[in-house]
């Protein structure tokens, strides 16, 4: 008879972008972005189209080439400060549950956004908040850098190997996979290139997430 020696494994953990992978907030970014095009006389549906697909500061150099990038930043911020001290967010189905399920110190944020503004909308979605938070200010390159990515793992004691990212756009899902990471799509009806695994919605992954948080050991012969 074989005896079977159970080794302790590396400890997991799970790495989660906010906006539209924990928190709706599509909605309140379209409003802030036509409020924008509104007060610079622009078209309101082509600043949000090229918005989607670059930084701020890319976005004022196509959309406002005439205007100060710094000024539009400033107007930006503020708009966005605004948004999250009065505007509706909802957290998608099943991200409560997940959250609170997962051990102390086994997920962390890595968002484009600015952790105030994180924090506030946690607060106003009555989530939890994780120990480890990486911003856009934590970093000079944002996603798709593995940078973020990396600086999380960092932070969390462990090595890319042991991290799962949760994200629903591609330059997060770049960032991901670039940072040696395992990568799991939600919430859109087709996956991302690249990615390991794909969900139609959060919820759908949530049991999937909690397994590989508890893989902790394994049975070798």
């Amino acid at each position: 008879m074989t005896n079977e020696l159970v080794r302790p494994g590396p400890r997991k953990f799970v790495l989660f972008d906010v906006d539209g992978t924990l928190i709706d907030a599509v909605d309140n970014q379209r409003r802030v972005w036509e409020t924008l095009a509104e007060r610079y006389g622009l078209d309101a549906a082509e600043v949000y189209r090229v918005a989607l697909r670059t930084r701020p500061m890319e976005t004022f150099a196509e959309v406002a080439p005439d205007q100060d990038p710094k000024e539009c930043l400033a107007v930006l911020h503020e708009l966005e400060d605004d948004d999250v001290r009065s505007g509706l967010y909802t957290a998608f189905d099943g991200v409560s549950a997940l959250l609170e399920a997962l051990p102390s110190g086994s997920w962390a944020l890595v968002t484009s956004n600015y952790e105030h503004r994180v924090r506030g909308r946690f607060t106003r979605t009555g989530l939890p908040v994780p120990r480890v938070i990486v911003d856009a200010a934590a970093v000079e390159e944002g996603k798709p850098s593995p940078v973020p990515y990396l600086l999380a793992a960092e932070q969390l004691g462990t090595e890319p190997a042991n991290c799962l990212v949760i994200e629903d756009a591609p330059s997060g899902v770049e960032a991901g996979l670039r940072a040696g990471m395992t990568v799991w799509g939600v919430n859109a009806p087709i996956g991302v290139a690249g990615v390991h695994r794909h969900f139609g919605s959060l919820r759908e992954a949530v049991p999937d997430i909690l397994a590989f948080v508890r893989q902790e050991s394994a049975v070798v012969g």
